[in-house]
């Protein structure tokens, strides 16, 4: 009997509803963060706050984060992916309806960083989930996949808003933070840990902390592997926050144009990235993740500059499906790489930390953009940008981990 080529063998049962659900939990957790951009200026005018005031509600989320990333990263390797994954959704959804009842700017905070902590720690756990399911070959193209859940999510949160805003309120459009609770009871029921994490569970020893400082930070090499990493994901982090919040309005108050229909914009946009990421986990696993992240880093510092170009709705709608596709694309395999250079035993903790730091770091990149505009003209700002995806891309070529194939 001629034996199934590997490549060709279909996804199990188990892998197929690994994939959902962490494909369906980054989702609904973008949809979460994304309800804050919707509703951001209705809760200035109900509450009567002052935009620096509102302007700190993303950030005290982003903090949050941070925190969930590190707490739930620990646990996750300590007592389990799937136990730990469901307690992240149940988090960031209870707290997300939570907003329905805000009636003060301080509510508003505690809530904002009780969804952060949950939504922070459940990034790191769906994609080392992902991880120890799938086969090595074929994992960045899965991690990308999974990321692109997270699009929709954002697609979601904006038809929802559309929906519910202008005839409910803004209140009412957390209520449907709870829908991530129907994914809670789907994985506790079906999904089970992994052969690869319980024996490894059973072979460590050493506590959450001292863990990640043996695995991590053990060396100058292995420190300055960790540390790149996250210089990496901020700027990944940065791009996006910059491209999604700031770049229509740069462009309509530069180039004097009035984009009608935002939304179709943002479309565009998830499109570009939603490809984008496709095209960049087939690139890492078939050519490895050196020659993945060079290719889409460089792009991305060329074409920023493209934006200045944008003095037409479809050449606008045109330039930011290009600039998602690279500078966003890459979104995905930052987990597929740590995934592979991390042990199991700190896996979930290395990709949460990770990340956890770049969203911490990077998202401040909005009030950055912010400055720049109030001061400098587009070019500056495409500049600031352009200087950033260098960094990263610098940084990239000192990784001894990149310089392998992640096949």
């Amino acid at each position: 009997m001629s034996k199934v080529p590997e490549q060709q063998v279909p996804m199990t049962a188990n892998q197929k509803l690994v994939l959902f659900s962490a494909s369906s939990g980054f989702g609904l957790e973008n949809m979460d963060v994304l309800f804050l951009s919707f509703t951001l200026s209705s809760i200035i005018t109900t509450l009567h706050v002052s935009p620096s005031a509102a302007g700190l509600i993303g950030t005290i989320t982003n903090w949050g984060m941070l925190i969930g990333a590190i707490l739930f990263g620990m646990l996750g390797d300590r007592y389990g992916r799937v136990r730990v994954f469901t307690h992240t959704i149940f988090v960031f959804a209870l707290a997300t309806a939570l907003m329905s009842i805000a009636t003060n700017i301080y509510w508003i905070y505690l809530f904002r960083l009780l969804a952060g902590i949950g939504a922070g720690g459940e990034y790191g756990i769906g994609i080392t989930l992902i991880a120890e399911a799938f086969p090595k070959r074929n994992l960045g193209k899965l991690a990308s996949i999974a990321a692109i859940g997270g699009q929709f999510g954002a697609v979601a949160a904006a038809i929802l808003a559309a929906l519910v805003i202008p005839s409910l309120g803004w209140h009412a459009l957390y209520l449907f933070g709870l829908l991530p609770i129907a994914l809670v009871f789907l994985v506790r029921r079906n999904l089970k840990e992994s052969p690869t994490f319980v024996a490894a569970r059973h072979r460590e020893t050493l506590p959450p902390f001292s863990a990640i400082r043996r695995y991590m930070f053990t060396n100058a090499r292995v420190t300055w592997t960790t540390v790149g990493l996250m210089i990496m994901t901020t700027v990944q982090i940065a791009g996006y926050f910059g491209l999604m919040n700031w770049l229509p309005t740069i462009v309509q108050k530069q180039s004097h144009l009035n984009v009608a229909g935002s939304s179709l914009w943002m479309l565009a946009t998830i499109g570009g990235m939603s490809v984008g990421m496709l095209t960049f986990g087939t690139i890492l696993d078939c050519l490895g993740p050196r020659l993945a992240f060079e290719i889409f880093l460089l792009a991305s510092a060329v074409l920023v500059y493209s934006i200045a170009l944008a003095h037409s709705t479809g050449l606008l709608l045109v330039i930011g499906a290009i600039v998602g596709f690279f500078s966003n694309g890459m979104y995905g395999g930052y987990g597929a790489v740590v995934s592979q250079l991390y042990p199991t035993s700190v896996r979930s903790s290395a990709n949460n930390i990770i990340v956890g730091v770049g969203r911490a770091v990077g998202g401040m990149s909005s009030l950055v953009i912010g400055l720049l505009m109030e001061h400098f003209n587009l070019l500056i700002v495409m500049l600031f940008l352009s200087v950033l995806y260098l960094i990263s891309f610098v940084t990239m070529l000192t990784l001894p981990g990149f310089r392998r194939s992640a096949r």
